[in-house]
């Protein structure tokens, strides 16, 4: 029996144990090479391994588990794939070819591109006849087979046969009684013990403090208001409040570096760039993966890389080069509605935004009281690299470049 070793792969300097999340295929079942076999999660995304042979998967590894990087976490017996392929030791002198569709552990299976076309447009995959691979069911065959199946008419229906009666409908749960005194115990997720580090960790090694201000938010959405739809019309993407806020802050941070800077021992690293992460709520907690370099997109590739960015996080599908790095951060607690809090640091930035939610409020308009839309505004710093009059010098140049988007624009 040939066996081939699955091991937890290298996946990136800071990262030296994952959680085994979930099996994607039966122990004992025949895998192709580059299948899906299992789900990881790592302190800052889930990832899927594939395996690396063709054969029957051995499971090691348990759901729940916590693996070093290149612990085991499965087998894979290629006895099985050798055999379908005719290439046993004991197999006697192969005969003549066979068609593409009958031989190979590929033959007849669709790509999941193609699987995917296949069960959208009802036809089964042994209607079709694969032309890649090891008769494997290509993209292109399945189109074609769903074009020719629209194009065909439909047969007469038969007779239909009795339905079958439906199963019955597996019991509602138990409402849960009054006065119940039932507890449960679930272990923390991996991102959720890595957020939950990262956090106290930002709380006890730097000296963190909060300063306030509130922007007008009147123009910048008269300006959203009256460009949305041509915005939309050229680019495809809606404005949004993010990427005006980003911008705003990229052009403060290259004027103010210290704000777009961190502490490296003794040291201090500076930045000609502004990367700003940006706060993304997912089922499995926060995640900050940074746009780069902000300070030279527009407003439309920032809509555009956040928007892909949000996809893939909710998704699960970020990657550990889309998750590292950042030099600054903007956390956006107004779309739960939050009215004002005091974000903390994301380690090792120096630095966090945070925006909150838009109400209208009266305040003083040249002597006269009016009714605005306002925004109140958080700036958390450390101060061991940022000063008072710096934090609040930062917040006031973000608030006037609100509250005047032209000059923003204008880059004055």
């Amino acid at each position: 029996m040939a066996v081939v070793e699955l091991k937890i792969p290298n996946l990136g300097e800071s990262i030296s144990s994952v959680t085994f999340s979930k099996w994607l295929k039966p122990n004992g079942s025949v895998v192709a090479m580059d299948d899906p076999l299992c789900e990881i999660e790592t302190e800052k995304a889930n990832q899927e391994l594939s395996s690396d042979s063709a054969g029957t998967l051995i499971w090691v590894a348990e759901e729940g588990q916590d693996l070093e990087v290149g612990a085991l976490f499965a087998k894979i017996d290629t006895a099985a794939a050798a055999s379908a392929t005719g290439n046993s030791p004991s197999a006697a002198a192969p005969a003549a070819p066979a068609p593409a569709t009958a031989g190979g552990y590929a033959s007849g299976h669709p790509s999941p591109a193609a699987g995917k076309i296949l069960e959208e447009g009802g036809v089964s995959p042994s209607d079709v006849n694969g032309s890649g691979k090891d008769g494997r069911i290509t993209k292109e065959d399945a189109l074609k087979a769903v074009d020719q199946k629209a194009k065909t008419p439909e047969a007469p229906p038969a007779t239909p046969a009795p339905a079958p009666k439906p199963a019955p409908a597996a019991p509602a749960p138990a409402p849960r009684a009054d006065f119940s005194r039932e507890d449960r115990r679930e272990r923390l997720s991996r991102m959720r013990r890595t957020i939950a580090k990262r956090l106290v960790s930002a709380k006890n090694n730097t000296a963190m403090l909060t300063t306030f201000n509130e922007v007008d938010m009147s123009a910048v959405m008269a300006l959203r208001e009256k460009y949305q739809e041509a915005f939309v019309k050229k680019y495809g993407i809606k404005l949004g409040f993010m990427s005006i806020f980003a911008k705003a802050c990229a052009k403060v941070l290259l004027e103010m570096p210290e704000v777009n800077a961190f502490i490296d021992g003794d040291d201090v690293v500076y930045h000609d760039y502004a990367d700003i992460s940006i706060a993304i709520s997912t089922p499995n907690g926060l995640v900050v993966p940074p746009i780069r370099n902000v300070e030279s997109l527009g407003f439309h590739e920032i809509e555009a890389a956040l928007k892909d960015l949000s996809g893939k996080a909710r998704d699960g599908k970020l990657s550990l080069e889309e998750m590292s790095g950042g030099t600054f951060t903007i956390t956006n607690g107004g779309i739960f509605g939050s009215l004002m809090s005091t974000p903390i640091i994301n380690e090792p930035q120096s630095a966090i935004l945070g925006m909150h939610a838009i109400k209208e409020r009266p305040i003083a308009v040249d002597g006269e009281v009016k009714i605005r839309p306002m925004m109140y505004l958080a700036l958390s710093y450390d101060h061991r690299i940022i000063d008072g009059a710096t934090s609040v010098t930062f917040l006031v140049k973000v608030k006037n470049l609100i509250e005047d988007p032209v000059s923003l624009l204008l880059n004055l």
